[in-house]
């Protein structure tokens, strides 16, 4: 077993990571960056990126992950691809424990661990992730201008969803399992005003179906809940909006957690239940969950820890420029 110390440790390689990464590094903390489980966060999965500031062509979001791992390291992130299996928040310096065995201990500790969208779990979603496919519609949605797209999902995300869809689909339509929704009455209220919308009532998606190569969503296959009765709705995306899981599974019991399992920070920082750890990104942030906003907490915690470190006579305080 080998350990690696660091004022900084930094867990999780998606933006708000990386950002840490490279403020902490700019301010001579030379942190680690573990990358976990799926290096480069939930971009790896993503196609065209339009909406993150700085490039005026859509990008590849692979490519950008890329280049914030390269642009971290050449600052002087030290990385390593390994997934943490066990953390221990209670002794100082942090530690935690890598699947290879190797141990990670740090002065400061900052969560980047991230979220995930949950699937209805067909195994033609992979196929079609990226291709028509998609959990995000502020992300994805611009791509779908005058074009049919449907909505899977019966609470708040999904109804808003729908209404954001609206604005630029020429056809809306809210697929959901029951026959009444969870979300709050006024969204519904707008959702039932919309021309643009209809729902499908006690419905169920069973399998999309398009074109293969490149791969197109064109179909979604339905099933009636009551009935069983089959039919089909041809549709040009589909964003699937049934929640997401943040990836908090470690920390519980040992973080301030609200009833999701997000990660509780201090209102305007990333400050957790416990001094000398920050959380950043999706981990914390249940309401945008945006490539942006998440370096910009990356950005906040990596600031917060190096003022933690000098607070407490552990380093020199070094503005990030």
């Amino acid at each position: 077993m080998t350990t690696h110390h660091s004022k900084v440790l930094i867990l999780g390689s998606g933006p708000a990571g990386f950002t840490a990464a490279i403020y902490a590094a700019r301010a001579n903390l030379s942190p680690i960056l573990v990358a976990g489980m799926q290096p480069g966060g939930q971009l790896t999965i993503t196609t065209d990126v339009e909406n993150y500031p700085g490039f005026a062509a859509a990008i590849q979001g692979p490519w950008l992950m890329e280049q914030m791992q390269a642009q971290a390291e050449h600052v002087g992130t030290r990385f390593f691809a390994d997934t943490i299996v066990a953390v221990d928040l209670k002794a100082r310096p942090f530690s935690c424990t890598g699947d290879s065995g190797d141990l990670y201990t740090g002065d400061t500790l900052i969560i980047a661990t991230g979220a995930q969208a949950r699937w209805l779990g067909l195994p033609s979603e992979q196929k079609f992730q990226g291709f028509g496919l998609s959990a995000c519609a502020t992300c994805d949605g611009f791509f779908f201008r005058d074009k049919e797209v449907a909505v899977v999902g019966g609470g708040n995300s999904a109804v808003e969803e729908a209404l954001f869809l609206a604005n630029m689909a020429s056809k809306v339509t809210l697929i959901h399992r029951r026959d009444k929704f969870r979300a709050e009455k006024i969204l519904q209220d707008r959702l039932f005003a919309n021309p643009r919308i209809r729902v499908l009532w006690n419905q169920v998606v069973e399998e999309l179906a398009g074109e293969a190569n490149p791969p197109s969503l064109k179909k979604l296959k339905l099933r009636d809940t009551k009935t069983g009765a089959a039919s089909e709705l041809a549709v040009d995306g589909l964003f699937v909006a049934i929640g997401h899981d943040p990836n908090t599974g470690l920390f519980k019991g040992q973080l301030a957690m609200d009833a999701e399992g997000y990660i509780v920070t201090k209102p305007g920082t990333t400050q957790t239940s416990v001094p000398g750890v920050f959380a950043a990104g999706d981990v914390q942030d249940k309401v945008f969950r945006q490539a942006v906003t998440a370096a910009g907490t990356g950005c906040m915690g990596a600031l917060e820890a190096d003022r933690y470190l000098a607070h407490h006579g552990q380093v020199a305080s070094v503005a990030a420029q």
